[in-house]
């Protein structure tokens, strides 16, 4: 049994937390809303490389210090970037918790030194290489860019080689300062934990941080309609990408969404799987829904041999204009037991509860126990998955493509 605490510092630092007096572990995370989306253009790529330069020192730790920090009391850390927002988290036995959350206040407010960022700078170019050798990656940024124009939304989290590259460390500061600010933060906890001591120490270590009244650029996307080819002599298969609108993350068809997403492309037993997959003709189909802040897609992708390209594009095409008339009860059924089983497997444990309550504040601000996303899951029927495919007909405004270009 899990009780809500939430309390907010004068500076708008928000703390949230999930008690649990059972549990044998405890998690803590700061979710920060910001990401690539809020990148200005010649920026683009600032948060992740934003990511990375709060593990590199401190005025009070260096980088070793603070990985050595964590693993003197035995904590798992990472952190993440999204187009959404960026997130540093770690997890350890409950007697650890106020360490964690000191080196955790720390690294928040990093040193940003010239010689790490250059440092680093290089570190970057080398991920952004390294994911321009994945196919599937490679189309989908290309896929989201040209889906939404040039509006923020299409934003590689990455940034770009030229952008990275021309990054300076000034420019990174000015923009840690405006976005990294206590009121555009959530303090994100869950497990066995003292609430009223965490908020006393989160209050001793971030009552100092500024408000800055960061805001978020709302402006509606111009979505386009397109289709695109790319060739690389280096590949043998053929990959395909296509993207259409769906609900945002605060719409109550997310969860309809989600669901309509598992009945047409899970990786096993789903529409596409048995229509491309299982016959032999793609290796792999899916269709995944993406929600964000104010708006989402649906994104559909499969890999084929290049010979059975068009045959494929053609079956996927078939498969999304019949699939409101083939939907049943059992396939409602089936998704609803996949769904509810993912969401209670990943709130077992405080790790899992913390990412999802950080996630939920950050891109609501409004709490959701886990039992309230379970009972809507459970409540979505077949008028609602009717009714989402008539609001976002699951017709691909965008279509891409990438695949060996036939040259000797």
């Amino acid at each position: 049994m899990t009780d809500f605490h939430e309390h907010v510092l004068d500076n708008g630092l928000r703390i949230v937390a999930e008690v649990d007096d059972g549990a044998y572990s405890a998690a803590m995370g700061f979710f920060v809303k910001t990401g690539a989306r809020d990148e200005s253009s010649d920026l683009m790529g600032v948060s992740h490389f934003l990511e990375h330069m709060m593990f590199k020192g401190t005025r009070r730790r260096s980088a070793a210090e603070v990985d050595q920090h964590f693993d003197d009391i035995g904590a798992r850390h990472n952190a993440w970037t999204s187009s959404e927002m960026t997130a540093f988290h770690a997890q350890c036995l409950p007697r650890h918790l106020p360490d964690a959350e000191d080196v955790l206040s720390d690294i928040l407010r990093p040193a940003i030194r010239e010689e790490d960022f250059n440092d680093e700078k290089g570190v970057i170019l080398e991920e952004i290489a390294m994911y321009a050798d994945q196919p599937f990656w490679r189309l989908y940024e290309r896929s989201l860019e040209t889906f939404y124009g040039g509006h923020p939304l299409g934003h590689r989290v990455l940034g770009t080689n030229e952008t990275v590259a021309s990054m300076k460390r000034d420019a990174m500061a000015d923009y840690f300062e405006q976005r990294y600010s206590a009121d555009n933060t959530i303090v994100a906890m869950a497990g066995r934990l003292d609430f009223t001591e965490m908020v006393q120490r989160l209050e001793e270590h971030c009552g100092e941080w500024i408000r800055t009244n960061a805001d978020r650029s709302y402006l509606e996307p111009k979505l386009t309609s397109s289709r695109f080819e790319e060739k690389d002599a280096q590949l043998a298969r053929h990959y395909a990408c296509m993207v259409s609108p769906a609900p945002s993350l605060q719409s109550d068809q997310r969860y309809t969404a989600a669901m309509l997403a598992h009945i047409l492309g899970h990786h096993e037993g789903s529409r596409l799987y048995w229509a491309l997959v299982e016959p032999g003709l793609a290796e792999e189909a899916q269709c995944q829904f993406d929600g964000r802040d104010g708006c989402g897609e649906f994104i559909l992708w499969h890999a084929c041999n290049p010979g059975d390209a068009a045959r494929c594009e053609s079956i996927v095409l078939e498969t999304l204009d019949e699939l409101v008339g083939s939907l049943t009860e059992s396939d409602l059924e089936r998704v609803r037991s996949l769904a509810a089983t993912a969401a209670t497997v990943a709130g077992e444990l405080p790790a899992g509860r913390m990412q999802r309550l950080g996630q939920i504040m950050t891109s609501t601000g409004e709490y959701r126990s886990l039992d309230e996303d379970l009972k809507r899951i459970l409540d979505v029927n077949l008028d609602d998955l009717i009714e989402l495919v008539e609001a976002f007909p699951l017709k691909p405004m965008v279509t891409g493509t990438l695949g060996p270009d036939g040259s000797d």
